[in-house]
């Protein structure tokens, strides 16, 4: 005979509960958190604008830095060339050559992302707020969560150009 019972539950714990595996919580909160943030159009990068070979972010890599970054917050600044005002060469040469002049005052960073950069940003100076692992672009949110706070980095690519970045803060570190 089959059964239309289901067999009793040898482990009564259930996925969310406070008993289990704080890691695995944590893990498929992740997982749940980035689903949301990749299949939102607004994160995915646009085809039209690729024209420098980056990884693309993938839901691995978005789930890989919400797990390794947890709790954690950035507040950065950056100056965006896009592929509109300067080839890829030029560009890196003139974000060195700023980040050579800017050293790492952010007063002059600010004054900088103002003049130069390409993103709407730029009329805060560059600033992009506070933001989570795995909201940015591959290649920023790595720069965002393992590079030295204070400190310009860059010149960095992704795919949507050239910038230098300066991390103002990083919150939920242990």
């Amino acid at each position: 005979l089959i059964s239309n019972t289901t067999p009793p539950i040898s482990n009564p714990k259930v996925l969310f509960c406070p008993h289990t595996n704080i890691k695995m919580n944590r893990f498929l909160l992740a997982l749940l958190s980035a689903l949301l943030i990749v299949s939102t159009s607004a994160f995915a990068p646009s085809v039209s604008s690729v024209r420098v070979p980056t990884q693309q972010y993938s839901l691995l890599d978005t789930v890989s830095s919400m797990y390794n970054n947890w709790g954690k917050k950035a507040n950065a600044s950056h100056i965006l060339f896009k592929p509109s005002q300067f080839d890829e060469d030029a560009a890196k040469a003139k974000l060195t050559e700023m980040k050579a002049e800017i050293g790492n005052d952010p007063e002059k960073f600010a004054a900088a992302a103002k003049e130069w950069s390409g993103c709407p940003s730029a009329k805060d100076g560059g600033s992009l707020g506070e933001f989570g692992p795995g909201m940015m672009v591959k290649n920023f949110d790595d720069v965002c969560f393992s590079e030295e706070v204070g400190v310009v980095q860059g010149p960095i690519s992704t795919q949507f150009g050239e910038h230098l970045i300066l991390i103002n803060s990083r919150t939920g570190e242990e």
